[in-house]
């Protein structure tokens, strides 16, 4: 099976039209202090076209703003990066050079490296003579490889939640990593929509095994009593939405398999009945086959067998003959 292409551009972009001042305050207090942050608003989308490459970009994030205690407006343009570019900084000036020409504003450029390696990124473009400096163009930048993210698990900062993720950690740290983000995610007391933007975020770039999910468990376990509890309801709603998931796939299926049935009846009565009857059949087999699905897994993970009955419902009898 092919492996599932991330759409990064579109993840990051989401995470920081939601959480932009987070984001200031997190990695540029500075920009942050001088900001408005009360007047924000987000300009769309741009697309530019390289002749000369023959590609088109479309900008990443435009926030239309105001420097406190100046008149008119800046904007601040975020760009995401996923992979190593040797022009990056050429495009970053393009850009820049397309977005002044098109608002006459200031800009205030900032870059974000997400891809797993560690670079040194340069964060300028110079173009200059023995007797003249033409351009020294400059952008802020943020290389998440190279944070340690222990430095931010005790910021209740939204951001730095979902960027543990992408971060300087080691395989051998990665149920850590994920601990400390449950326990900021119960910090941070998110309404339910940013809270499971932030889950599916981090769980995008940081997936533990089943192994590890256990091991997980463990640790979770040995936590202080109330904590531990807040945590392991987390983990539990999120499975339980997966199971939900995988159910609402299973009736899908049973659907598509009961209009087959309907349409194999031949006639046009036949066929209306074994829709009727194929649908609810299919619908009833996908509904179990899912849950069975979930409970193995479940099992799998190291759930007890009482757990696994409130989840998903089915029979503690054949959950029991599920762990043979």
């Amino acid at each position: 099976m092919a492996k599932q292409r991330i759409d990064h551009d579109r993840l990051f972009k989401e995470l920081l039209s939601t959480f932009f001042e987070d984001f200031l305050l997190l990695f540029f207090p500075d920009v942050y202090e001088h900001i408005d942050v009360h007047h924000l608003s987000f300009l769309s989308e741009e697309l530019f076209t390289d002749v000369t490459a023959g590609e088109k970009h479309r900008v990443d994030l435009l926030v239309e703003t105001k420097v406190k205690g100046e008149d008119g407006l800046v904007i601040v343009h975020v760009e995401h990066q996923s992979y190593k570019q040797r022009t990056f900084p050429e495009r970053m000036f393009l850009y820049f050079s397309r977005l002044f020409q098109k608002h006459r504003r200031r800009i205030l450029p900032i870059a974000i490296f997400s891809y797993d390696e560690r670079h040194d990124e340069p964060s300028s473009l110079m173009i200059q003579f023995p007797f003249l400096t033409v351009l020294d163009f400059r952008f802020l930048t943020v290389e998440l490889r190279k944070l340690p993210w222990r430095e931010y698990i005790r910021r209740d900062n939204p951001v730095a939640a979902a960027l543990l993720s992408k971060m300087g950690y080691n395989e051998s740290e990665k149920v850590e990593v994920k601990k400390e983000f449950l326990r900021m995610l119960v910090r941070l007391e998110l309404d339910e929509a940013k809270q499971r933007l932030l889950f599916g975020f981090f769980e995008t770039y940081l997936r533990l095994s089943e192994a590890e999910e256990i091991q997980l468990r463990n640790e979770v376990s040995q936590m202080e009593t109330k904590e531990a509890k807040q945590v392991m309801e987390l983990i539990i709603s999120y499975e339980q939405r997966g199971i939900e998931k995988g159910i609402q796939q299973g009736v899908k299926q049973g659907i598509e398999q009961g209009l087959k049935q309907g349409i194999k009846q031949g006639m046009k009565q036949g066929m209306k009945q074994g829709m009727k009857q194929g649908i609810e059949q299919g619908r009833q087999k996908g509904i179990e086959e899912g849950k069975i699905d979930i409970a193995k897994k479940m099992l799998a993970k190291g759930y007890d067998v009482d757990t696994v009955h409130e989840l998903t419902g089915l029979p503690a009898e054949k959950i029991e003959q599920l762990k043979k």
